[in-house]
């Protein structure tokens, strides 16, 4: 008998049970804290018997109540970060695609899967205005940068067969971490990374950005991209995409597009992101503002022979021998990726279940809260509003009988005592030197309700330290 096993009717069983769990989970979500109350040391002592020899059956589903009792809950005051709310169809879309456990790697390993991951990549492109692009679904913005500026790379700096590459990458004083990261695993460095100064909104200045190539071409240096920013992680500013853009054309540069936090809202809003279908390369996530469960990343680009320049490398055991374009279709001759999950059908799932206008509905939800927040800081003569609101990050403080200097120290120790109470989470940002809380809307279950309890929260927080 195969010892791994397990008929149809065990399998329905457990399944039931898990079930039954998540569905416990949902109901009690909004009344769950976020923070659990847990530490490392009693997170690890829940697995320090280590992995069994024997199988527990039945009763290896007993330990995930205290695994879900240790698990932060991001109900509607979930406003940490950028992480969206994991919409409960794009889950069942996951539990499925994990029975299918379809390798989406080339169209004769996973015919469907490998046409429906191409279908919701277009869909998406059409949905945010670069209809005609391209590319593939991903772990996450991150990885979909890094592919992005590999593409650039072996476009402007051909390195793949001779190595030694060189070159200046430019991007906003604001750029996201996993830029510098992918210049470091692309051998061009992260001194190859320049940055370009922002305006007073938090916005990459075209002037300067031009000044900056000027100089590089001046000294002999080599230019090779601009990285512009739809959706900086402090703030969520849009750099001015139809300048950078023109800029990047007149200098024969590649532009990548870091969408990985606002670009999706171009579904709701496309005139906040004027220039986006210019760009050469456009990372989005969609287990941000299209609310899918991790990991559900994209790359977007406007030309597949570019990705197929940088990535298309193949050994005779996964050669594609049909000559048809979609049955001789393969993924890993235009992504890192060779092995590849399916990832496509959470979101196909989720959006042919409530529609693309759902979802357009939600993200302006995600809007107005945001601008909501923004009012009720202004309003409130403890707080302070630190920064613009062009999307959904909302970036203040608590200000009320602190002196300039006492201000960080305060705020850094409000959020961890806001977080603790478990009611709301924020996480922090900061801006010119000032630590701020931020509050980031990307969940579709914040009511207006919600809203309010953010500021109550932040003020009971603050009356309890500051009478400790």
């Amino acid at each position: 008998m195969n010892p791994l096993e397990l008929s149809p009717s065990d399998f329905r069983r457990l399944a039931d049970r898990l079930s039954a769990l998540a569905e416990q989970w949902l109901k009690e979500l909004d009344a769950r804290a976020i923070a659990p109350t847990t530490s490392g040391t009693a997170t690890e002592a829940l697995f320090a018997e280590g992995l069994p020899e024997q199988g527990l059956k039945d009763a290896a589903l007993d330990a995930l109540g205290p695994v879900l009792a240790g698990t932060r809950a991001g109900n509607a005051r979930f406003l940490g970060y950028v992480l969206g709310s994991g919409e409960p169809v794009g889950a069942l879309g996951d539990y499925l695609a994990g029975v299918l456990n379809q390798n989406v790697t080339a169209w004769r390993s996973a015919p469907t899967a490998v046409s429906m991951e191409r279908a919701v990549v277009r869909g998406l492109a059409d949905a945010v205005g670069c209809t005609g692009f391209t590319g593939s679904l991903t772990g996450g913005g991150s990885m979909a940068n890094l592919m992005g500026l590999t593409l650039a790379r072996e476009a402007k700096a051909p390195a793949n067969e001779q190595g030694l590459p060189s070159g200046v990458v430019y991007a906003s004083t604001e750029v996201h971490m996993s830029i510098p990261k992918a210049l470091a695993l692309l051998g061009l460095g992260r001194r190859s990374l320049r940055l370009i100064p922002t305006d007073a909104e938090w916005r990459m200045r075209p002037e300067a950005l031009e000044a900056a190539i000027s100089e590089d071409l001046s000294a002999g240096r080599r230019p090779l991209a601009i990285v512009a920013t739809a959706g900086t992680v402090n703030t969520g500013a849009v750099d001015p995409l139809k300048d950078v853009a023109a800029i990047a054309r007149r200098n024969d540069l590649w532009m990548h597009v870091d969408g990985a936090y606002g670009a999706l809202a171009a579904m709701a809003v496309p005139e906040r992101f004027e220039g986006l279908e210019l760009a050469d390369s456009l990372s989005m996530d969609a287990h941000k503002w299209l609310y899918q469960p991790v990991d559900c990343g994209v790359l977007l680009y406007r030309d597949a022979t570019a990705a197929r320049r940088a990535f298309s490398f193949t050994g005779d055991y996964v050669r594609t021998m049909s000559t048809d374009s979609v049955e001789g279709f393969a993924f890993f001759d235009e992504s890192l990726e060779l092995s590849r999950r399916f990832r496509a059908l959470k979101p196909w799932l989720s959006v042919r279940y409530h529609g693309l206008g759902a979802f357009r509905e939600a993200i302006r939800n995600d809007l107005e809260n945001a601008q909501r927040l923004a009012t009720l800081v202004s309003e409130e003569p403890r707080l302070e509003l630190l920064a613009p609101v062009p999307l959904s990050a909302v970036c203040f403080r608590y200000v009320a009988g602190l002196a300039e200097e006492e201000r960080n120290a305060f705020n850094t120790r409000l959020m961890a005592r806001i977080n603790a109470r478990g009611r709301v989470y924020l996480s922090n940002a900061s801006l010119s030197g000032r630590f701020v809380l931020r509050a980031c809307f990307v969940n579709h279950r914040t009511t207006p309700e919600d809203v309010r309890t953010v500021v109550a929260e932040v003020l009971a927080a603050a009356e309890e330290l500051r009478a400790s």
